[in-house]
């Protein structure tokens, strides 16, 4: 780093801490990152953090939710900034999804408290527990916001049925506890989160960065078409009562849902189904499946809920079927802090940096702090737009590039910049 000039991140020290971190939770023969929630590497990870907190002379802190914090102390310790992201994986995974957004971060930090002057504001990053959703949402933001209940407790259990509050007694973690991990809006000033773009948009248009303006909001349903099993050789077409058929029809009404009741930014996926009884030989009797649709209007996402539900009436009516469907989690639509927007385009600009402003498809920790706090978001460029997966990358000259915006921005907000504290 050099020591004249404006303060910059060293690209080679955030190259290491990813790096490193990506060989905790490593599967040799894949190559992909198995380091998700209250698992022995995630927690692990989390230790690799805090032991980097530490050893940059940063104040080091976790909370009931397993949250990570470091803290660079400024000259007023309330209202804070922060910047961070996450560090729990999904299976199989690439090593940059919310990682790079705590490793930048960890550099800001260090880059700032170099310069010996304590900053006007202290400045926080956080690393938040299981944005992936193992347990079925956001659950370290959620705490941190206070919307996480006693109930979601006791009921979160993955896929695999792994009750939330087993997963965190295992590691010694007191599942009650990740109530006290609210904080009070009144004590943050600003969030800040660098992410990768997890999409195409940044890629084939070769920018450097994207300032994100809105984050989408998301509706996830468990769903139930049942019919009847039967032989597959001796049971007429015309007395089927074939789950699957309603599955076929309903995905194909898909859609047109979303052009007569969607926007622009709509999206539905069936990511998941399995067949009952399953066998080659058997008429389905029975489907289970997953539906995940998104927009960034609430309205449209309640408009969206109606027209489904009606789509499988009329499927269910038309092949003998019954249906149920029960929500399984719900992501409200965020807007980012228009005076945080302006300022992360006015720094790409004072950096020569390619960008533009853009939505969010994807769910982030961002925003569930937007609930009660200004927030804003930085994208930098997914190769291919592949993300989840082994083989999503950025370069590091992008990553650079995300990061030198990120110090500024950090630096600028917690000289007291931009919000005022009685701002809401």
């Amino acid at each position: 780093m050099s020591s004249t000039g404006p303060p910059r991140v060293d690209i080679e020290r955030i190259k290491a801490d990813i790096l490193a971190l990506a060989e905790i939770g490593r599967d040799e023969r894949s190559r992909g990152i198995y380091r998700m929630a209250f698992s022995d590497a995630d927690m692990e990870g989390k230790r690799w953090l805090l032991h980097r907190i530490e050893e940059n002379g940063l104040r080091p802190g976790s909370d009931g939710a397993a949250n990570i914090s470091g803290v660079l102390d400024g000259e007023r310790d309330s209202p804070r900034v922060m910047v961070g992201s996450h560090i729990d994986t999904v299976p199989c995974a690439g090593m940059l999804d919310g990682t790079l957004g705590v490793v930048v971060g960890l550099e800001c930090l260090r880059v700032m408290k170099t310069s010996g002057q304590p900053p006007a504001r202290t400045v926080e990053l956080i690393a938040f527990s299981d944005e992936e959703g193992r347990f079925g949402g956001t659950f370290g933001s959620e705490a941190f916001t206070g919307q996480l209940t006693p109930q979601r407790l006791e009921s979160a259990r993955d896929l695999d049925g792994v009750p939330l509050r087993d997963a965190m007694l295992a590691h010694g973690l007191d599942p009650m506890r990740a109530l006290d991990a609210r904080r009070p809006p009144e004590e943050i000033a600003a969030y800040l989160e660098l992410h990768i773009e997890q999409g195409p948009v940044l890629d084939e248009a070769r920018l450097q960065v994207g300032i994100v303006e809105q984050i989408t909001g998301l509706r996830s349903w468990s769903l139930r078409f049942d019919g009847e099993a039967n032989h597959a050789g001796t049971t007429p077409m015309s007395y089927r009562k074939d789950a699957f058929m309603g599955l076929a029809d309903f995905a194909h009404e898909l859609p047109r849902i979303l052009e007569e009741n969607g926007g622009d930014h709509s999206r539905a996926t069936i990511g998941k189904a399995e067949i009952r009884p399953g066998a080659p030989n058997s008429v389905p009797g029975a489907v289970e499946f997953s539906l995940d649709f998104r927009d960034p209007s609430e309205p449209v996402l309640d408009e969206l809920s109606l027209a489904i539900q009606k789509a499988l009436a009329a499927v269910a009516r038309r092949r003998g079927l019954r249906f149920e469907f029960q929500p399984q989690g719900e992501i409200l639509p965020v807007d980012c802090h228009p005076d945080l927007v302006d300022l992360l385009a006015a720094e790409a600009a004072r950096l020569g940096l390619r960008s533009k402003r853009m939505l969010s498809g994807a769910a982030h920790d961002a925003q569930v702090v937007g609930r009660i706090a200004p927030v804003a978001m930085v994208f930098v460029p997914s190769k291919g737009g592949l993300s989840h997966s082994p083989a999503e990358w950025t370069s590091w000259e992008d990553i650079e590039a995300g990061a030198q915006l990120m110090l500024g921005a950090l630096t600028k907000l917690a000289a007291g910049a931009v919000l005022d504290e009685d701002q809401p």
